[in-house]
């Protein structure tokens, strides 16, 4: 990923030299790959993602902080899954993008699978908190269900438009991310409806209300059985019962691991 956020800084200082000729001459185009120019074929993944434009001053602020965020995913998911699942995946998403751009006669980019990277760090880090804009804290998961609303809207406002090539680019995108996580959500999917079946268990039920009833009737749940601490003198107490005293002890944490066993 490194590779790729230095190209994009070297096309983006060549676009500010050139006005946006090297971007002309190193994007994706199908006609110009079967005229010869088989490098288009590669380069277009370094063309960054927000050109630089006179007339907007704030695009060079964003270029640097987007193309560091992307960096720091890239990186960040080639340390978890090792470089070469982290290139599988990168470039499944570059062929994916071809072939859709040989089919329909269109030009590419790497837009959506570069955005696509977040879906996956999302996936491995859901509870995460980044600072949104330096500023805003938010958990990574929240982010990423931004991210599917952006996806979701530039599908539908391009079918509409009827944009067909567009509207299959964020597609194409998803595609590439279920490849690589379809198992993983697939379990999530069962652990949740493991859950759901859990907490609506006849047993769960009444075990539940019974604590409850416990908790009405005594004022407390747990009771510490060397201090007598409970969990109503202190709600941030954590209490364990203890597997090798005979019977139902109940201890705090500063005792569960200094008393007497009961036999």
């Amino acid at each position: 990923m490194k590779y790729i956020a230095v190209g994009n800084v070297i096309v983006f200082v060549l676009d500010i030299v050139t006005r946006g000729y090297a971007t002309m001459m190193l994007m994706f185009s199908p006609s110009a790959v079967l005229h010869g120019q088989i490098w288009r074929l590669f380069t277009f993944i370094l063309i960054p993602l927000n050109r630089f434009n006179p007339s907007r001053p704030l695009t060079l602020l964003w270029f640097v902080m987007s193309t560091f965020f992307y960096y720091w995913l890239g990186t960040s998911l080639e340390r978890q899954w090792g470089t070469t699942r982290f290139n599988v995946f990168y470039f499944l998403g570059v062929v994916l993008n071809l072939i859709l751009g040989f089919v329909l006669n269109v030009g590419v980019s790497m837009y959506y699978v570069n955005m696509s990277l977040f879906f996956s760090f999302a996936t491995l880090y859901p509870d995460m908190q980044v600072l949104l804009y330096g500023i805003l804290p938010l958990k990574v998961k929240w982010l990423a269900w931004f991210d599917v609303a952006l996806f979701g809207y530039d599908i539908v406002s391009n079918l509409l438009s009827r944009a067909w090539a567009w509207a299959l680019m964020p597609v194409v995108a998803i595609l590439n991310y279920l490849i690589f996580f379809w198992e993983d959500l697939a379990g999530m999917l069962g652990r949740g409806r493991e859950r759901a079946a859990y907490r609506t268990n006849h047993r769960t039920i009444q075990f539940k209300k019974a604590q409850k009833d416990i908790q009405q009737r005594k004022g407390y749940l747990h009771k510490c059985a060397v201090c007598g601490i409970t969990d109503a003198d202190d709600p941030n107490m954590e209490f364990r019962y203890c597997s090798k005293c005979n019977g139902y002890y109940c201890y705090c944490m500063k005792h569960i691991n200094d008393h007497v066993h009961v036999q």
